[in-house]
């Protein structure tokens, strides 16, 4: 019973939040127009603001395992690899493919995995889970361009120079990278004698921590108020085949190899940070990517949607499960 009222409390609020933004857009207080400019200020500000505390959090760098690290980069790079033929058998259609591949591999990790970390494991799981991002987010957006490319038969496909500058310039990286530099000053600080730290300039502090406090409501709320239940017939396989690949069999890998093979290295805040990789919906940002290469954006937000729906409930089972083998 313990263990069933652990993985209802982690999981009611996040949909719950989401139901709330789908409810705020039907009675028009939450217009696209305004959850799309919401959406850019989560990515763009409140959300960089959260990772920069995250990291900044962590108290020392020689404490953090990095097996998680390399074991979740590793997993993902299977998972797309393996996904790659897998798409190919599933549908004919090169557009789909794309869109398909991206709903395999991509989560929606920033948005709902790291406050799902967080819940799962509070404060150690938002640190670890935070400094992963470094690692993950990168990797899902090389991917992606990746994937899109593949199977992209028109237009010009995206030089190297192009997605490196648009890796650099993510706003989550240099929220994780920024952190990262004020943990290394904070460090030097340390070595030298000096206790000076950030919350001793309130007023900055303060600010950053009221930004922080904003991104995951609102990111769901927005999340809720995106959800367009407007399934294609036509699109149906496709959908149901990439709601079974990422909300069954990518966590059944992802989360249950770590647990066969490396249960007693990883702690509860390691397994909350792969929850939050392999359990979470696909990216919300995969629509406008998959509509800027060329792959198709309609199969793309339908796995957006249905995936969200269907992760509550895989979310629920993984925490459930590992709550009762202890882990958490």
């Amino acid at each position: 019973m313990e263990s069933l009222i652990f993985a209802f409390n982690s999981v009611s609020p996040i949909i719950l939040t989401v139901a709330v933004g789908y409810f705020l857009k039907k009675i028009g207080l939450m217009t696209p127009d305004f959850a799309k400019q919401a959406n850019k200020l989560v990515f763009r500000v409140f959300l960089p603001a959260m990772l920069f505390l995250n990291v900044y959090g962590i108290e020392s760098m020689q404490a953090v395992n990095f097996g998680y690290v390399i074991y979740s980069l590793v997993a993902l790079l299977v998972i797309f690899g393996l996904a790659i033929p897998t798409v190919i058998l599933l549908t004919d259609k090169n557009k789909c493919r794309g869109a398909l591949l991206q709903g395999v591999f991509r989560s929606n990790y920033a948005l709902i995995g790291i406050p799902l970390a967080s819940t799962l494991f509070p404060g150690e799981g938002a640190a670890v889970a935070t400094l992963l991002s470094a690692v993950m987010v990168p990797a899902f957006n090389i991917l992606a361009v990746i994937g899109l490319s593949i199977f992209n038969n028109e237009g010009e496909k995206p030089s190297a120079k192009k997605v490196i500058l648009g890796i650099v310039k993510n706003p989550l990286i240099l929220g994780i990278v920024s952190g990262l530099v004020a943990l290394g000053i904070r460090a030097l600080f340390v070595a030298k004698g000096i206790s000076f730290r950030l919350s001793d300039v309130p007023a900055i502090y303060s600010t950053l921590k009221y930004l922080s406090n904003i991104a995951t409501p609102l990111a769901l709320l927005v999340l809720g108020a995106q959800f367009e239940f407007s399934a294609i017939p036509t699109l149906k396989r496709e959908i149901i085949s990439g709601v079974i690949l990422r909300s069954v069999i990518v966590p059944l890998l992802g989360i249950g190899v770590a647990y066969l093979a490396f249960r007693s290295s990883f702690g509860g805040a390691q397994f909350a940070s792969l929850v939050a990789v392999f359990c979470t919906p696909v990216a919300v940002s995969s629509v406008p990517m998959a509509q800027e290469m060329g792959a198709d954006a309609e199969l793309a937000g339908q796995l957006v949607v249905f995936t969200t729906i269907t992760s509550a409930f895989t979310v629920f089972l993984v925490s459930f499960l590992l709550k009762f083998a202890g882990i958490f």
